[in-house]
């Protein structure tokens, strides 16, 4: 009797072990991304995370979240329901110039059409980031797109303007990372839940 109770015990530990490593946090420079947040009524899990880099230098940590598995960059952008980048800086940065990167990136990844049905949404990002003189290391940002709201920019976990509506602008903001002509490739390749690395392809961070 007491020989069975081991073996299951045994198995439910065994099938219960995936678990709880899948419900761990992801730390990545130093950052830690929850497996899973909440937006609206919806549960988002992490897609995958990773660190943007300048040269040698950490500018920030992403983490993606997803209702569903992406393994691709079509795949994340149809993902269905909500959708969350969050973005915690690793070091400090001018607010102003962050956006003009952002723009810059988005020229760089769509088509000429698209972008131009995101102008509205540029524009108003824009003022979001030239009103802030900087932020620092530890301060984070979020883009979340909430279908039939639009898309909300999140600075320090607080709205910072009303839902920018047009689904072409979180579209053309998401291929900044996971465009053809991405940020930080190694970065587009960690967010969609492949292994990050630092460039040179040294450990994970």
């Amino acid at each position: 009797m007491i020989r069975r109770l081991c073996i299951i015990v045994v198995a439910v530990s065994g099938l219960l072990a995936p678990l709880a490593t899948h419900s761990q946090a992801v730390e990545v420079a130093g950052v830690k991304f929850e497996p899973s947040v909440r937006v609206g009524a919806t549960t988002l899990q992490l897609n995958g995370a990773g660190v943007r880099y300048k040269a040698i230098f950490k500018v920030y940590a992403a983490g993606l979240y997803l209702s569903t598995k992406a393994a691709t960059p079509d795949a994340a952008l149809a993902a269905p329901g909500p959708k969350l980048l969050q973005i915690v800086m690793l070091r400090e940065i001018d607010g102003n110039e962050l956006g003009k990167l952002f723009t810059k990136g988005m020229e760089q990844n769509v088509a000429r059409e698209e972008f131009s049905k995101s102008i509205n949404g540029i524009m108003r990002m824009s003022d979001v980031f030239s009103t802030r003189k900087k932020l620092a290391a530890g301060e984070s940002f979020a883009l979340e797109w909430v279908p039939g709201t639009g898309t909300l920019i999140l600075v320090n976990g607080k709205a910072a303007s009303e839902p920018i509506k047009e689904p072409e602008f979180y579209s053309s903001l998401m291929k900044i990372w996971l465009g053809n002509s991405p940020a930080d490739a190694l970065l587009k390749d960690a967010l969609l839940g492949k292994a990050a690395k630092v460039p040179g392809g040294n450990a994970n961070n």
